[in-house]
């Protein structure tokens, strides 16, 4: 197995709970970190959406290597940020036995 080709640089977030100065909150998206990254598009399709037609294409998105718990690694829940593009990660999986490499699968949605 070759190495990824990473060439293109993704910011990391996650969500956080914000009080909103009404008793309640808000989830925000706050930046976690750099990534270096191999992105390799998958299947697209049109759904319906309330707001009308919206655009859903998987990715298969390449990262270094981080055991879990380390905040370098990406989980579920999390998003990747490239400009005004996001992709939310539905699930992460080492590539390769010795986890130098971590796939995210990952969700981006485009709003007609």
């Amino acid at each position: 197995m070759s190495a990824p080709r990473l060439n293109v640089r993704l910011e990391l977030e996650g969500s956080v709970r914000q009080d909103d100065g009404m008793g309640g909150y808000r989830m925000v998206w706050q930046r976690v970190g750099s990534l270096w990254a191999e992105m390799k598009a998958g299947t697209g399709q049109e759904r319906g959406a309330e707001v009308g037609p919206e655009s859903v294409v998987s990715w298969r998105i390449t990262v270094r290597g981080a055991r879990a718990g380390d905040p370098r690694r990406p989980v579920v829940g999390q998003r990747l940020r490239m400009g005004q593009r996001l992709f939310a990660i539905e699930a992460v999986a080492e590539r390769d036995p010795q986890g130098l490499w971590l796939t995210c699968f990952a969700r981006e949605e485009e709003h007609a």
